[in-house]
C-alpha cells in the first residue's frame, strides 16, 4: 500500500547545500589524494551530485552496506554487500552516506575503512538525525540536521521504494 509523502526538502534546496559541501570539501583537499567512497544504495544520488560540485581531481569507489533490510529502522546489524576495488592505503578517504541516524553503521565503516590506512579519513553525510543517535561518530561534512521521522527520497528507500523522488519526504 502506497503512503503519504510529506515534502521535507526540496530538490533546489538539497542543490544549493550541495553546491556550499562542494566549494568546502574542494577547498579542503586541494593538491591531496581523494577518493569519495559512496555508500550503496541511499547515497548515490547525493553523492553523484556531490563529485559534481567538488572542483578537484578525484576517483569514486562504491561500498554497499545494509542495515535497514525493508523496514523504518535500522537492525544494529551491518552486511557489507560490496566492497571498494581498490587499495586505499595512503588516500585521502571522504565516506559520502545518505544519513546518519543510529550512528551504528558508519562506526561500522569509520573502523573498516581505518583498518585500510589511509591519509585521512573523513565523513560527508546528506542528513544527520542528532536525536536518535546511539553511537557518536565524528561526522566532517552535513548537508542538514533533521528530526526522528523516517525519510524517504533522492536516493533513501522504504523497501527499495521511493528512491527516484527528487526531494526528501517524511512517510506519513
Amino acid at each position: 500500500m502506497k503512503q503519504k509523502l510529506k515534502t521535507l526538502l526540496s530538490k533546489e534546496k538539497i542543490q544549493k547545500r550541495i553546491a556550499v559541501l562542494g566549494k568546502q570539501i574542494t577547498s579542503d583537499y586541494k593538491g591531496k589524494d581523494l577518493v569519495i567512497v559512496c555508500v550503496l544504495k541511499g547515497a548515490f544520488m547525493f553523492c553523484a551530485d556531490l563529485i559534481r560540485a567538488i572542483d578537484l581531481p578525484l576517483t569514486v569507489e562504491f561500498f554497499g552496506v545494509q542495515s535497514y533490510g525493508d523496514n523504518t529502522h535500522s537492525s544494529g546489524i551491518v552486511k557489507t554487500t560490496l566492497d571498494v576495488d581498490i587499495s586505499l592505503e595512503g588516500k585521502d578517504v571522504l565516506i559520502v552516506e545518505d544519513i546518519v541516524d543510529t550512528g551504528l553503521t558508519v562506526d561500522y565503516l569509520l573502523k573498516h575503512f581505518l583498518s585500510r590506512n589511509p591519509r585521512s579519513l573523513k565523513l560527508c553525510t546528506l542528513l544527520l538525525k542528532p536525536d536518535c543517535i546511539q553511537q557518536e561518530v565524528q561526522v566532517d561534512y552535513c548537508g542538514f540536521k533533521i528530526g526522528k521521522k523516517f525519510v524517504v527520497g533522492y536516493g533513501l528507500d522504504a523497501a527499495q521504494l521511493y528512491r527516484n523522488l527528487k526531494g526528501l519526504s517524511v512517510l506519513t
